[in-house]
């Protein structure tokens, strides 16, 4: 696997339930700033059998990015919804009040 991936997990790994981090935001804790893109590659080649709590991760404008399957971006949000975060009417989370601040 990719080194960088295994720092991106990392990272990813460590947004408390309830909370979301954005691309660029993982991509600046994993020591890769302006690699938000390799987020979204890293996501992408997880494994199936993986811990990481990928729905945690959304866009800087606070949306859940569009997807291949569209299925995921459904499941993405109803994950985050089981943690009790609300979405506005746009589809879109308040940073301000969900971000996770590391």
């Amino acid at each position: 696997m990719h080194r960088n991936y295994e720092r991106i997990y990392s990272v990813i790994k460590k947004i408390p339930k309830g909370r979301v981090a954005t691309y660029g935001q993982i991509a600046r804790l994993a020591d890769l700033p302006g690699h938000a893109r390799q987020v979204g590659y890293a996501l992408h080649a997880l494994p199936c059998d993986h811990d990481v709590p990928w729905h945690r991760v959304i866009n800087a404008q606070g949306k859940i990015s569009a997807r291949f399957e569209p299925y995921f971006e459904k499941r993405q949000r109803i994950a985050l919804e089981k943690e009790k975060i609300i979405f506005g009417p746009k589809g879109q989370v308040s940073l301000l009040r969900y971000q996770w601040k590391k």
